[in-house]
């Protein structure tokens, strides 16, 4: 059995071995077994909002680092291309444009804007050129609302990521929330991305690290449910301020809902509150350290700032101490496995089975 096998039985299982947080082999291998199959947020329609806008990125910069290109093209599709020329892969597009077509500044190699190959000087006496090797590789593109999604794998599919969130909020009109950067922040965690993942998908801890958060939320209703590569923590309010206005058609209606915590395997949080989302995601950036962005997205500025979506940079500075401390503790000689609590840590069970599941594939 592999060492980083978990039970799928929580009362009999044990948390994944503590090599995963601790061996850089283990860290490289889950860029190509964990992150390049699943699906990463790009960020909002707001980036190529006209025909001929091209906004360069790099996906899961000092991790990933996959340099790729969003573009909308004349038609006002949007495209996601790999950001590499095809001739001897020097970046195409350098900074956030409007273009008709793209040129390599290299040797002048042209693409069309849906990343097709057009033409190249000096290549006439070439053998069996063009062919689609010679076109920028599209990835898959996936809007919802105002978001934007792709994956490294183009047989991948969105919809175990991103379909149970959809399905079970689909009565908020996300297309009036609104990119708020004065209120979004990007904090430096000296811990392994996973340990921040584990944190946050229980709520087990809140009583005991989060005072003002546990002061809104009913502790004892607090429930966590499993999808496929995703959960829902679904956080109830003390009282009926701060809560949803739920519609009949909403699942969930008649419950005093404060805050939707929706996690997206393997390092995407997207937070709903009754004034907007708080979409987090964690980047990697070395085995023993981790950048997680907060992205903050306003629907009701009248309500900002309240209920189970205040103070989270207080909430975030409370479980930056804890994780770091676990990041201490996990190299310890004396420490490899916990157990789960039934009750309360459904969400990490969930992660860490995905987890031993996806290594266990072949590349």
């Amino acid at each position: 059995m592999s060492p980083f096998s978990v039970d799928p039985d929580i009362a009999r299982a044990q948390t994944i071995n503590t090599r995963f947080y601790t061996d850089p082999v283990l860290y490289e291998a889950v860029k190509e077994k964990l992150f390049a199959p699943s699906w990463q947020f790009i960020g909002g329609s707001h980036l190529v909002q006209d025909a001929g806008q091209c906004h360069p990125f790099v996906l899961l910069e000092h991790f990933l680092d996959e340099p790729l290109v969003l573009i909308k093209d004349k038609e006002e599709q949007l495209h996601c291309l790999s950001n590499v020329c095809t001739h001897r892969g020097t970046i195409v597009v350098h900074e956030p444009c409007r273009l008709a077509q793209l040129r390599c500044r290299y040797h002048g190699r042209i693409f069309r804007l849906d990343g097709g190959f057009q033409s190249m000087p000096e290549f006439k006496e070439v053998a069996n050129f063009p062919s689609k090797a010679d076109d920028l590789t599209a990835l898959p593109l996936f809007q919802w609302g105002p978001w934007l999604f792709t994956s490294l794998d183009r047989q991948s599919g969105y919809q175990p990521y991103l379909q149970d969130m959809i399905n079970r909020i689909g009565w908020l009109p996300v297309n009036d929330f609104v990119f708020r950067p004065e209120h979004s922040k990007t904090y430096e965690v000296a811990a392994h991305w996973a340990l921040y993942c584990e944190n946050y998908l229980e709520g087990f801890h809140i009583p005991f690290v989060h005072a003002g958060l546990n002061a809104v939320i009913d502790f004892g209703n607090y429930t966590t449910e499993l999808f496929q590569y995703a959960n829902l923590q679904l956080g109830i309010a003390k009282d009926d301020e701060d809560c949803f206005d739920l519609p009949t058609s909403s699942p969930d209606y008649g419950k005093k809902v404060a805050a939707y915590y929706f996690f997206v395997f393997p390092n995407m949080m997207f937070n709903f509150y009754p004034w907007g989302l708080s979409i987090n995601i964690v980047e990697p950036a070395g085995i023993d350290r981790c950048n997680v962005r907060f992205l903050t997205y306003v629907w009701k500025d009248d309500k900002f700032n309240t209920g189970a979506g205040s103070n989270l940079d207080t909430v975030e500075m409370e479980d930056e101490e804890v994780v770091k401390a676990v990041q201490q503790g996990v190299r310890s000689r004396f420490y490899q496995h916990g157990r789960y609590s039934v009750t309360r840590e459904q969400g990490t069970h969930h992660f860490h089975r995905i987890i031993a599941a996806f290594l266990a594939t072949t590349p």
